[in-house]
């Protein structure tokens, strides 16, 4: 179980390392290009890059932007998810604040519609994959995420039936027990946390117990 969680986590880290990195590179490439065409970095009408408008400006932040994603995936997945997250929202901010200033003096970046269409999509990607099996509802029991939203007390005291006939049960609900605090305290075995997981399929105690003395038999 101890592998299974950490596949879980690795797949989730490298999903949210790419997907930061992809997105850091082709701001990095959109910069570059405008920066090599030495376009006025405070033209109003912006000069077409990639099929977008764009100004010196807007291309020094593209490259400062695309920077940011990279090394957020370079530190680590939960970086990486919550700066993408952050860029997605700026995105999306931008695409919409901008639509407001097309055609005026105030337009700094040079946007057209082409460049609120991207901002309003690439923001939406960027909270899609930022979000991705992180603040999404219905994680896994094995996310590491979910598990780290779980207070410990949740599972301090587990309800014991009232009588048990066979004096194993009376075993394994305390072995129980100790394993779902371990596992909510980041504590737990490999044998702990494959008995809670196959425990939590069960609502009533009595299930539980028996779904834990089966996984550890």
């Amino acid at each position: 179980m101890d592998k299974v969680w950490r596949d879980s986590h690795s797949r989730l880290d490298t999903v949210h390392r790419v997907g930061a990195v992809l997105f850091g590179l082709g701001l990095w490439v959109f910069g570059i290009l405008g920066l090599v065409n030495r376009l006025d970095p405070f033209s109003l009408d912006g000069a077409p890059v990639l099929g977008l408008s764009s100004n010196g400006l807007l291309s020094v932040i593209s490259l400062v932007v695309g920077g940011v994603l990279i090394a957020a995936a370079v530190r680590g997945g939960r970086t990486a998810s919550t700066v993408t997250v952050t860029v997605g929202t700026l995105f999306v901010l931008s695409g919409l604040l901008n639509v407001l200033v097309l055609g005026t003096p105030y337009n700094l970046l040079a946007f057209r519609m082409s460049n609120v269409i991207f901002s309003l999509v690439a923001g939406a990607l960027l909270l899609f994959l930022g979000a991705y099996g992180r603040f999404t509802g219905g994680l896994p029991e094995d996310n590491q995420y979910r598990a780290e939203r779980r207070s410990p007390d949740d599972t301090a005291d587990v309800p014991l039936p009232t009588v048990f006939r066979d004096a194993g049960d009376v075993i394994a609900a305390r072995e129980l027990a100790e394993a779902e605090r371990a596992v909510a305290q980041h504590a737990a075995s490999a044998a702990q946390a494959n008995g809670v997981a196959a425990a939590m399929r069960s609502r009533r105690a009595e299930d539980r117990v028996q779904a834990w003395r089966a996984s550890a038999s």
